[in-house]
Order: C-alpha cells, then structure tokens, then sequence
C-alpha cells in the first residue's frame, strides 16, 4: 500500500513545472536630438570674439593710414585696388597672371612634397636617438647645430646642387622642418614607460614589431607636437625660398608685388599666407588627436 505524498513535496514538483516564457520588451534608446541651442553658443563664443577683435584692428588701421601721404595703405584702398584677388582667387588669364588660390596650391605641393619626406625620415631618425645611447651622443650635437642655420642659408647650396629652383625650394623645407621632428621623437622615444618594453620583451617582439606596436602609439603625442612645429616651418620656408627662386608660388608673387609697387596685393598675399599657415597647423592638430585619441601635446 502506497503512502500519500507529503504536502511539502507536491509544493516543490510544482516549483519545477514548465512555465511559459515571457518576452520582456527592452527599453528603448532615447534618441539624441541635435541641440541647436548649444552649437549656436558654442560657435558665438569661437568665432564672434576674433572677430570684434579684427574689426577694432581694422578701424583702427583704416585711421591711422587715412591720409593721402600715408606710407601704407588702408584697408579701404586695400579693397579697392586688390579685389579681384580676393573674390577670384582661382582666376587664371595667363600663365603667370592667375589667382592667389592657385599660387597658395602651388606652395603646397612643394610643401607636401618636403615636409612628407622631413615627416618619415624625421620619425626614423629620431626613433635610432630615442633607442640608441651611441646616436644620441653622436647624432644629438650635430642636429642642435644644423637647426639653427637659417633657411634661406641653405638655398644656395641647394641651387648649386640640384640646378634647379624646384627640388632647391623642396629640399630648403625639407631641412628645415625636419629638426623639430628629430628632436620630439627622440624624446618621446626616450620617456617609454619601462613597461612598455617590459611587455615587448615578453611578447618576444621583433625590433619592427617593437616600433609600430609599442614606440609610435607611444610616442606619438611628442611626434605630432614635433611634426606641427614642423609644418609651421615648412610654410615660412617656402615663402621665403620662393622669393628667390621665382615661380608662380605665393612667395615669388609677394616679391614681383613689392617689385612692381603693388602694395595692397602684397597685403593680400600675407593674409593668404597667415589663413594657410592656420589651417596647415589646425590639420596635423587634428590628425594628432584622432591617432593618440586626445593625447596629443598642444
């Protein structure tokens, strides 16, 4: 005869009954709205100072140079003689009568072309200082040397070497901007924390895997900083090579204004340079952060 099942255990088969599942909704992301409000404050609080700035400049220039004996002319006079170069600055009515916006894109090329290669020699030759104790003491004294020549001492070996005022130009920015690449690698190759090449030797990392994976990301903050004071070099070395060796870049436009009288397009010019010269350094700025995520030396 069989006994009855306790109470105690009918409660815990039905505990282990079968129970239809329930699908549980998940919440839904709250969607980010485009705040107009903050990017308009944001953009006053950027661009509206610099400008009361250079009006209050302007005024005051526009005073100060009124006068028909005036040495320099006002910003007036700027505006009426020198038009045409800034509302058309890609016009082109001969082959050495065209816009600034070409000449600037012809400085560029030659700029690219120096400091992209003062950029990957820079980078190598500053990781051999960084890494090496021997190249340090060896390499380190001639560079501090070699970067105080100014540029345009160099132009007339260039000239003499390569016969030609193109790669002359090309190789003034090359030795000029490379310094400051050299000097900012090495010392960013040299504060690696011990860590770091602690891991590589666990890894057991050869010395190209060592310098992609564990010295550029880590020194890259000091290589960018490197390589912005270099690109601000680069674009006052052309310039002031371009004076010399002709052309149709912005330089040699500058120095056939002042040749020809033209003040107020030589004026021009220089506020072409300077907008150039912003964007060149707010770019590598930007390539800086996006590769060190923020980490960037300013």
């Amino acid at each position: 005869m069989s006994m009855p099942a306790a109470k105690s255990d009918v409660v815990v088969a039905d505990e282990f009954k079968t129970r239809p599942a329930t699908v549980v909704p998940l919440a839904v992301a709250p969607q980010k709205r485009l705040d107009v409000a903050a990017i308009a404050a944001s953009a006053i609080e950027n661009i509206v100072p610099p400008m009361i700035v250079v009006a209050i400049l302007l005024a005051i220039w526009q005073v100060a140079f009124s006068d028909p004996g005036a040495s320099l002319p006002p910003p007036s006079e700027v505006w009426a003689q020198s038009r045409d170069l800034i509302v058309e600055p890609f016009f082109v009515y001969g082959s050495q009568d065209i816009g600034l916006g070409w000449r600037v894109l012809v400085s560029m090329e030659r700029v690219a072309y120096g400091f992209g290669l003062a950029a990957i020699i820079g980078i190598l030759v500053g990781a051999l200082i960084g890494q090496s104790v021997w190249a340090m003491r060896g390499l380190d004294p001639i560079f501090q040397v070699l970067r105080t020549v100014p540029p345009l001492a160099w132009l007339p070996l260039s000239l003499a070497a390569f016969l030609d005022s193109g790669p002359s130009a090309i190789f003034v920015i090359f030795i000029t901007s490379i310094w400051p690449v050299i000097i900012n690698t090495a010392v960013g190759i040299r504060n690696i924390p011990q860590d770091y090449r602690n891991v590589a030797r666990v890894l057991q990392l050869n010395q190209v895997e060592f310098f992609f994976k564990i010295m550029v990301p880590a020194a890259a903050p000091y290589i960018f900083s490197g390589l912005r004071i270099g690109v601000g070099l680069s674009w006052l070395a052309i310039v002031a090579a371009e004076m010399l060796t002709g052309g149709v870049g912005i330089g040699f436009f500058i120095w056939d204004a002042w040749n020809s009288s033209r003040l107020t397009d030589i004026i021009v010019a220089l506020v072409y340079i300077g907008l150039v010269g912003f964007m060149l350094d707010k770019l590598v700025s930007f390539v800086g952060t996006l590769v060190t995520r923020g980490a960037a030396v300013n």
